[in-house]
């Protein structure tokens, strides 16, 4: 929804044990309803009706404009999908401060970096305005990197995954993507490493689960079947 390297944090790992990369939108920060808010709020400016949690967990994807190709019957045009971008997100940062974490989140971060395992930050919201909102949630501290998109980048998490891990220098066999949408468990396939899919996002359980990955509905779930896998 940065530029790696450089804009990065505290890159490395060092710990031989599980490494953990969470996904923000949806994951960590509870911004369901921010997301909806803005979808209609977005939608009754483009004239289309509203539209449900559940309709939306159900018809939501990436690439985004597949999205709305499954809302509207077609694919929007170049001209109408930046504009839905743009208006899209003009909401949804207005309501994104009002949003807070998942429940458990914070106290789940604390106890694994107290524990001595190593966690990461990776999402495709742009990394200006990802970085402070994480920090202003006071979490920022646990992650030995955090990455959001680079204004350049348009490959999609998985490339963004590669990118991440290399910065991190950390085995894909050691890892872990605990995310809320499919493309989390895309991207962890993508360099060979294991995902779990958290519920209280963008898609349905129902969808989630053609995905392929273990389906949960709690972050602490989702560490609990995270230790299993690696």
């Amino acid at each position: 929804m940065g530029k790696h390297g450089k804009h990065g944090t505290r890159s490395g790992t060092h710990s031989g044990g599980k490494h953990l990369v969470w996904d923000w939108n949806g994951t960590l920060l509870d911004d369901i309803s921010a997301v909806i808010g803005a979808t209609n709020a977005a939608f009754a400016e483009l004239g289309l009706d509203p539209i449900t949690l559940e309709r939306y967990r159900e018809l939501y994807t990436v690439p985004v404009p597949k999205f709305y190709e499954r809302l509207l019957g077609r694919l929007p045009t170049d001209d109408e999908w930046t504009r839905m971008d743009v208006i899209f997100h003009r909401h949804y940062w207005e309501r994104a401060d009002a949003c807070g974490l998942t429940t458990g989140a914070a106290d789940l971060l604390a106890a694994r970096r107290a524990s001595g395992f190593t966690q990461s930050l990776l999402s495709l919201a742009p990394h200006a305005e990802l970085i402070p909102l994480v920090r202003r949630h006071g979490i920022a501290e646990h992650f030995v990197r955090m990455d959001g998109r680079a204004d350049s980048s348009s490959d999609g998490k998985s490339g963004h995954m590669v990118r991440h891990l290399a910065a991190l220098e950390v085995p894909a066999e050691r890892v872990v993507v605990i995310g809320d949408a499919a493309d989390d468990a895309v991207a962890a396939r993508h360099v060979g490493a294991k995902a779990v899919l958290y519920t209280g996002g963008s898609h349905s359980r129902r969808s989630l689960e053609r995905v392929g990955v273990p389906v949960v509905d709690s972050l602490a779930e989702a560490v609990a079947v995270a230790d299993e896998l690696v």
